[in-house]
């Protein structure tokens, strides 16, 4: 028996070979003693009993059906001809490679008699204490997969449920809990990107565990078109958890293949711990930040106070409002090429329409640069409408059959074809180099006709000759807001368009339950209108401002619709968030666990500990009269700290008692700040506190 461990301080994954056929993880979880991993191997091997086989099928990195393994197989491949191939595969190398950011494992087993080589990754990041792996095959002749997983893990068995995410446009990031029991949880999407509807993870949370206690494992796969998840158990209680891309992703046989990276992270106190740790690795090291010292900019875009109607006098006017509000950035969103009045036409033409800037950007950037801002524009590049010059002349450019069912007007072109991404990368950078233009808000507003694996690469590709080519660029992914959130784009971009919804009540949930992966310097969250267009729901600016406050701030209404006092309050809030940018910089998200299911709030600590802020949303009435305390997390006990309530002055007129809160600054120590908690002062529904906290 051989054993080979990833180790850091809060998570380890130990894998062995025990019988010569594939590797199998035998442990993911808190790091356990060297000296007891030989030991543990052998007594982790499950007991047989009656009605079971003489020999317990192991479940490896790849588990085989020839085996009679009695669950799902790693590996789904046939001959060209459909004839199904069963591999058994035997551990031939493992090799580890020092690399400077992370330790890392290379594994290698293979079929002679089939041709077959099986290859996986396993990394863990020395920064962040991510554990990252992938699997390959590749074969001596062509064949067809089916089915790819990256490397399989157990499923923990001191946990009762699971967590993965379901959504809808303007409803992303909607938590399904699910019971562990005998058979499969299969999550599957065919979307052909990541997806409203699919989030590609799965967190696991201990028993009893909450956000600031017991155990927590997540897993996310980084890849932005459609993907698979299996969890399932074993007849025998053995539970194993599988990631890779949908059925269907390799249309056409071929000899390589490769999953997406499986992101890995494990927390010993709560779903807070695993969180930080899915947070920092994708802040820290996987998003390709242009000048990642440069606070983020506050954001305008103008889709939600213009939509398709373009006038230079109008938009220099909201620009200049928007530069007095506080915003840093213009964003001339869709409309702007063609002859795009609405939905239904132009996509595909990336030229600027003369009716509406016949002196092309040069006016409208010039006013915007005065003001000091940037200036970024949309862009929709894989989508082309049949009303298009583009599609008129290139018809066998558009992905799937002609009859096929249209998504918003439109339909998606095939960038697996290196012309059509010559032909995108030449229209794009033509505006780019002509152009001040620092930031693209890059949107996918169509599903694919069917899923593939291509259309992602492709995609890919085109994101990385931009790069190449405009290294100072930062890009936005979204997919009719938050249909394309993974780690995959976000090796290629720099911010997510969470939801198109601006509703800050649905934004405050939706906020909550992405925390888990994504950090607030990615995820861009705009103050709308005061009637929200997707919801019709009539909300206060103060809501609206705080909440937007939590992640990239941004604005996206008609700033000419704002009264005095909503201007008042957007420029007091806006100001807050520039002078916190430097000590929220690399700021950890903790959501705290409100004794009131009324309220979600959460909580960012400094890097060093020395600061927090605190957002306590009130999202409906309570239950009970006075509002329960609310328990904080992540201080040092022996601390203490002053706290004090910076917006004060939105203290409700029903609130008619003394707590200490309400009329300054406290100090308490870090202990009764987590253990006992804060009395906030009642306030009504839809209505947002923000704390501040500093260590003395």
């Amino acid at each position: 028996m051989s054993l080979w461990e990833l180790r850091g301080d809060r998570q380890s994954l130990v894998f062995a070979d025990l019988d010569g056929g594939m590797p199998q993880i035998i442990h993911w979880g808190a790091p356990i003693p060297p000296a007891d991993l030989p030991v543990l191997a052998d007594a982790m091997r499950p007991d047989i009993t009656g009605g079971m086989l003489d020999a317990v099928a192991p479940l490896s990195i790849c588990p085989a059906a020839e085996r009679t393994f009695p669950g799902q197989p790693g590996m789904e491949v046939a001959a060209v001809d459909g004839t199904p191939l069963r591999p058994r595969f035997k551990l031939v190398d493992v090799t580890g490679v020092d690399r400077s950011d992370a330790d890392v494992w290379l594994l290698r087993c293979e079929d002679r008699e089939l041709g077959l080589d099986y290859m996986a990754e396993l990394a863990l990041q020395h920064a962040s204490g991510v554990i990252s792996m992938w699997s390959s095959l590749s074969s001596r002749q062509p064949v067809r997969l089916r089915w790819l997983s990256a490397p399989v893990l157990p499923g923990p068995q001191h946990a009762d449920e699971m967590i993965d995410y379901a959504g809808s446009w303007i409803g992303e990031f909607q938590p399904q809990r699910t019971a562990w029991q005998p058979g499969i949880r299969l999550r599957e999407n065919l979307t052909g990107r990541t997806g409203h509807e699919h989030f590609p993870a799965l967190v696991i949370p201990g028993r009893a565990t909450s956000n600031a206690q017991g155990e927590a494992w997540g897993a996310h796969y980084g890849w932005s078109g459609g993907h698979r998840m299996v969890a399932e158990e074993l007849p025998d209680g053995r539970r194993q958890i599988q990631f890779g891309h949908a059925s269907g992703s390799w249309h056409e046989p071929d000899t390589d293949f490769a999953t997406a990276p499986l992101y890995l992270a494990y927390g010993a106190q709560g779903l807070n711990s695993m969180a930080a740790m899915f947070q920092t690795h994708l802040r820290d090291q996987i998003v390709p930040w242009p000048d990642p010292d440069r606070p983020r900019p506050v954001h305008y875009n103008c889709w939600e106070a213009v939509y398709f109607r373009h006038d230079l006098t109008e938009l220099k006017d909201i620009a200049t409002r928007a530069a007095a509000l506080g915003a840093e950035r213009f964003v001339l969103d869709d409309g702007w090429f063609g002859r795009r009045d609405d939905d239904t036409t132009s996509l595909g033409d990336w030229q600027i329409d003369p009716r509406k800037h016949p002196d092309g950007f040069g006016p409208l950037i010039d006013h915007i640069h005065s003001l000091g801002m940037r200036f970024g524009l949309w862009f929709e590049p894989e989508m082309v409408n049949l009303d298009s010059d583009l599609a008129r002349a290139h018809p066998d450019w558009v992905l799937g059959p002609a009859d096929q069912i249209e998504g918003r007007g439109q339909r998606v072109l095939d960038l697996a074809r290196a012309e059509v991404r010559k032909h995108l990368f030449g229209q794009i950078s033509a505006i780019l180099s002509a152009y001040d233009v620092d930031y693209i808000k890059w949107d996918h507003n169509r599903v694919l006709p069917y899923p593939g694996a291509a259309q992602a690469t492709g995609f890919y590709t085109l994101l990385d000759q931009l790069r190449v080519a405009f290294p100072d660029l930062e890009i936005e992914s979204c997919a009719s807001g938050g249909g394309r959130i993974d780690f995959g784009v976000l090796s290629r971009a720099h911010r997510v368009w969470l939801s198109d919804s601006n509703d800050a009540l649905e934004r405050l949930r939706m906020q909550h339950e992405a925390a888990l992966f994504l950090p607030w310097e990615v995820t861009g969250s705009h103050v709308g209108p005061r009637v929200c267009h997707t919801s019709g729901r009539v909300l206060d600016i103060r809501l609206r401002a705080w909440v937007a406050a939590q992640r990239h701030m941004g604005f996206e209404m008609d700033p000419r619709e704002l009264t005095q006092d909503e201007v008042e309050v957007l420029t007091r809030v806006t100001a807050w968030w520039k002078d916190s940018c430097t000590w929220r910089a690399g700021a950890a998200i903790a959501r705290l666990d409100s004794a009131d299911p009324a309220m979600t709030a959460e909580q960012q600590t400094a890097r060093d500990g020395s600061r927090f802020v605190v957002f306590a949303g009130q999202a409906e009435s309570s239950a009970q009269i006075a509002p329960r305390p609310l328990r904080l997390t992540g201080l040092d006990p022996k601390a203490r700290y002053r706290v004090d309530l910076i917006n004060r002055d939105d203290i409700s007129g029903l609130s008619r008692g003394t707590p200490a809160l309400k009329s300054g600054p406290i100090t308490l120590s870090g202990q009764s700040l987590m253990q006992v908690g804060l009395s906030l002062p009642y306030t009504l529904p839809a209505s947002i506190w923000v704390m501040e906290g500093q260590r003395l």
